[in-house]
């Protein structure tokens, strides 16, 4: 155990995981957001944790796949120490398949799964029939069930982040100054700035839009179809989504290409044409130049460090990603892949 004074800036989810794990080592942990915790693309409604596809196999699916099997624990942790849930389930995903070619990928794809894949889950071919009710049209009759996916709702996440933090004598305020050792985790203007910093482009945003809906299949796996997800949430909502959008002038404001997305999702997802939309958002999300979380120390700066660039993977990386950062803080320890590093 430490009692070493660690600030993290930006209380996004890679900010609040890595106060909860340098936290719970013992340490005394001040995070400091302007607009608070889940402001940012991390306040989300989407919250899809999937895997990599199990092939081409690399450090980043590898750390992926670590995160995705600390994330039960990660969360049951978080939850019982805030009282709050985190919307967290491993429910599995579907996936059409189209036609001959596809299935000759998913049958190799599903090899490479019993191989990478520890044991820990599988990727099958299954009959449409057998899916389940909340199932996506398939031209071949089959479908990709994966029991590796997990749902999140980001919202709920870091709202259960904030209150295990808050209960475990962490403190979360919209400003204040640097204590002890200082992590910048800023989201996707924190990217610019480091840019800015490093004389090079390291990262930018993405915009995305997304919508919930009203629409209960909490129970059903989430679907991937064409490009987008469709995420059955405990609570009885579903989410839709996203967008990726380079240019945009407005970070938080949807438009006519949310409404598109909500037009696509119901004609992909018949069972969704009635549903009401409870919710339309948007938010940028930050992404680094590798497409890999920029984590570790932050060149030329002592005791000061990195953890940005989720992306579209960040809340299934978070628990790894606060595991290797507050090794690093705390024990200084460097266990970061070489992909990873700023």
């Amino acid at each position: 155990m430490t009692s070493r004074d660690v600030t993290i800036r930006g209380a996004g989810i890679f900010g609040l995981s890595v106060a909860w794990a340098c936290l719970r080592r013992g340490a005394r942990v001040r995070v400091i957001d302007p607009a608070g915790p889940g402001a940012g693309s991390s306040g989300g409604v989407v919250g899809a944790l999937a895997p990599h596809v199990p092939e081409n196999w690399n450090e980043k699916k590898a750390f992926q796949l670590d995160s995705l099997l600390m994330a039960e624990g990660f969360w049951r942790a978080v939850e019982e120490a805030g009282g709050l849930s985190a919307g967290y389930g491993r429910s599995g995903r579907l996936q059409p398949i189209a036609d001959e070619a596809g299935l000759a990928l998913a049958q190799a794809r599903a090899g490479g799964a019993a191989q990478l894949w520890q044991g820990q889950a599988e990727w099958q071919v299954i009959p449409v029939a057998e899916a389940g009710a909340f199932v996506p049209p398939s031209a071949s009759g089959l479908v990709i069930r994966d029991t590796l996916t997990a749902r999140m709702f980001p919202r709920r996440a870091c709202a259960a982040l904030q209150a295990a933090l808050t209960a475990r004598g962490a403190e979360i305020v919209t400003q204040g100054e640097d204590r002890g050792a200082v992590v910048w985790a800023t989201g996707w203007r924190g990217l610019l700035d480091l840019s800015e910093a490093m004389g090079r482009k390291v990262g930018d945003g993405v915009k995305g839009q997304a919508a919930l809906l009203g629409f209960d299949a909490r129970e059903a796996p989430q679907v991937f179809v064409d490009g987008m997800h469709i995420i059955p949430h405990a609570d009885g909502t579903l989410a839709i989504g996203s967008t990726s959008e380079r240019d945009f002038e407005a970070p938080d404001a949807v438009d006519d290409q949310c409404e598109a997305l909500i037009a696509r999702a119901r004609l992909l997802m018949p069972q969704l044409a009635g549903a009401p939309v409870l919710q339309r958002w948007a938010g940028v999300r930050p992404r680094a130049r590798s497409r890999a979380p920029l984590l570790g120390a932050w060149p030329g700066r002592p005791g000061h460090f990195v953890a940005n660039g989720g992306f579209k993977i960040g809340f299934g990386m978070a628990p790894k990603v606060a595991e290797v950062m507050a090794d690093l803080i705390l024990d200084g320890h460097d266990a970061i892949p070489d992909g990873f590093r700023l």
